[in-house]
């Protein structure tokens, strides 16, 4: 079902500001509350239109001892009630500004002035559900409809969506309480799911105090949100009172878009997020060995402990791993991993590459590797703790490969790399940290004679808790970035920035990224401060997900500033660093591009916990990989 350019339905709830007759009758105000829909992020700007000599009695409009609340509303109506010539005005306006005009006609008579203009679909008022005269003629626009249901009971609805039905006219049910503002405990928002049963499309037309209640009818299934607007809630008027001004109505626009992010869907299948997935490997549970096992035995019982972190095989199949032969040696407390229930393990090869290729590595386990397969190169990632560690310990003589080193994003005390913050204590720290990282980068070279000016791969900082910086602030943060720079000591090193996602994790949750995420601005501060950049493949895939850019495009234009790049696949807005081929990357493609504007940048593949398991999800990836890079 579509209103204009809206697709109702398409789990985007579209978003009427109810103006109706908040403008007081004067065009001005109209045009300033027009204004206010556009800044509060409506869709929709809906006005009334009224002849009242077509909707109430005569006897009524002289007022000849007719009820009091009937005089009362026909005062403020005439009193209100705009020239039907200000309405085209008004929808010209609307247009101008780039929001949808819409209107609720309440007689036959509006009905056809509104068709001249022409407008994209009609909303009809809750006093008007039963009104099927005024229905017919709306069936004969072949438009869209919008129908509030307050003032009706249950059988006024079903008989309004049958006649609807048997018209074959496309409409949406709001459920609605007709009161200004409406009493909370009147409200009865689960009566939604009913409706829903009723008629697939559903919304809320609010009159209630507050945002709460709207905030909440998204969750029981609001397709169209519908509030009033107003430029003051104490002006003179019958729906002032339960309007909303335009800060509150921003913050109602704003929590409907956070909701519908948070919706997602209610499939059979639940899967794990990006932030849940790295508490889980750090707070949940593993099968591990009790005891030193050779390869060739059978797993039994006994052999098996249930300990954290949740880096191997699940306490679920445990079950499963008894009676199985390990086909490798293990230690005490080494995780078990899926490949044991296979019995099959996957080992390295020498794989073949057209530029230099390598693995990320830590301290531990370099040995292992370098014993296991022979890249051009090897990424170290350093940790806080490992920064204490002497590398004399780990690594001797000298090794026929380059090197890279990955600076910790988390120093001690939980203190984040942030070399562009405008607190210079803050940046201090992280000056002081990232130096140590180069002088440590530095004696790495001692093992390393073939690598003259290693990379330091660096996230540089910029980051933010519970939202995005103003955009009219990032270059300071740039300029302040290129001002470290200055002050670190980088004789013999390159510290590349690596490009980001939008949305980074650390400590297990979601932080707002603001620099080295957009490609313009890679391009302008690389030319600025003569950078190099590790391409984090799978972080720009997300950048380029969330923000609508071309993955390609992105990528031929930041391939001339690329020294390294990060291979792993992406999808959605927080698939990071899944396995070759398990996202949305076109590898092939995206090789091309590489091989024609990046043809020596050096590469590593980068997969969530690909190191498990010997670097089984590593391996993966360089087969997948090969005849592509």
């Amino acid at each position: 079902m579509k209103i204009g350019n809206f697709e109702i339905g398409s789990g985007r709830t579209f978003i009427i500001a109810e103006i109706g007759n908040n403008h007081n009758g004067d065009l001005k105000k109209a045009n300033e509350l027009v204004d206010a829909a556009v800044s509060v992020g409506a869709d929709c700007a809906k006005f009334q239109m009224r002849h009242l000599e077509e909707v109430y009695r005569q006897k009524s409009l002289k007022k000849s001892g007719e009820d009091l609340g009937t005089e009362y509303i026909l005062d403020l109506l005439e009193k209100f009630e705009l020239d039907k010539e200000f309405h085209r005005k008004l929808n010209f306006y609307c247009k101008e500004k780039g929001i949808l005009y819409l209107c609720t006609p309440w007689d036959y008579k509006s009905v056809d002035i509104l068709e001249s203009f022409p407008v994209p679909a009609y909303k009809v008022a809750s006093a008007d559900l039963t009104n099927v005269v005024l229905l017919d003629r709306l069936i004969e626009t072949k438009k869209p409809l919008i129908l509030s249901t307050g003032m009706s009971n249950t059988e006024e609805i079903l008989f309004t969506r049958d006649y609807l039905k048997k018209a074959n006219v496309p409409f949406v049910f709001l459920h609605c309480n007709s009161t200004y503002p409406a009493p909370l405990h009147d409200i009865n928002l689960k009566w939604m799911t009913q409706l829903q049963e009723f008629h697939n499309y559903i919304g809320y037309s609010g009159h209630e105090r507050g945002i709460n209640i709207t905030l909440a009818s998204i969750a029981f299934g609001a397709m169209v949100v519908e509030r009033h607007l107003t430029l003051d809630r104490n002006m003179e008027g019958p729906d002032h009172a339960a309007s909303l001004e335009a800060n509150e109505f921003s913050k109602l626009v704003k929590g409907i878009r956070e909701i519908e992010e948070a919706l997602g869907s209610s499939q059979y299948e639940r899967k794990l997020s990006q932030g849940e997935m790295i508490n889980r490997e750090n707070l949940s549970k593993s099968c591990v060995a009790s005891k030193p096992i050779a390869k060739g035995t059978v797993i039994t019982k006994e052999m098996i402990k249930v300990l954290s972190p949740g880096q191997g095989l699940s306490p679920q199949k445990i079950n499963d791993l008894i009676g199985k032969t390990i086909q490798r040696d293990m230690l005490e407390e080494d995780y078990f991993f899926p490949s044991d229930l296979s019995e099959k393990r996957i080992e390295p090869k020498q794989y073949k590459f057209s530029r230099p290729w390598g693995v990320p590595v830590r301290y531990h386990d370099f040995q292992e590797y370098y014993h296991r397969v022979k890249p051009d190169l090897f990424e170290f990632h350093l940790s806080y703790s490992d920064m204490e560690l002497d590398p004399g310990k780990y690594l001797s003589g000298t090794y026929d490969c380059e090197f890279v080193v990955h600076a910790p994003e988390l120093f001690e005390g939980s203190h984040l790399m942030d070399l562009a913050t405008p607190d210079d204590a803050y940046r201090k720290i992280s000056l002081k940290e990232t130096q140590r990282v180069i002088d440590i980068t530095r004696s790495l070279k001692q093992f390393f004679p073939k690598t003259k000016r290693p990379f330091i791969v660096a996230n540089v900082g910029g980051i933010s808790m519970d939202g995005n910086l103003p955009k009219d602030i990032l270059p300071s943060y740039y300029q302040r970035f290129g001002e470290s720079l200055q002050m670190l000591n980088q004789e013999g090193v390159e510290l590349i920035p690596q490009t980001m996602a939008p949305f980074p994790w650390h400590f297990g949750g979601q932080r707002y990224q603001n620099i080295f995420v957009h490609i313009a601005e890679i391009e302008e501060w690389c030319k600025k401060l003569n950078l190099r950049m590790c391409y984090d493949v799978s972080h720009t895939m997300l950048t380029c997900n969330h923000f609508g850019y071309d993955f390609y495009d992105f990528s031929k234009r930041i391939a001339p500033f690329t020294a390294h790049i990060h291979m792993g696949d992406a999808k959605g807005l927080n698939g990071e660093g899944l396995q070759v081929g398990e996202g949305e990357i076109d590898f092939p493609r995206l090789g091309k591009i590489f091989g024609d504007l990046a043809p020596k940048a050096w590469f590593i593949p980068e997969i969530w916990q690909g190191h498990k398991n010997g670097g089984e999800g590593f391996w993966i990836a360089l087969e997948k990989l090969e005849g592509i890079l």
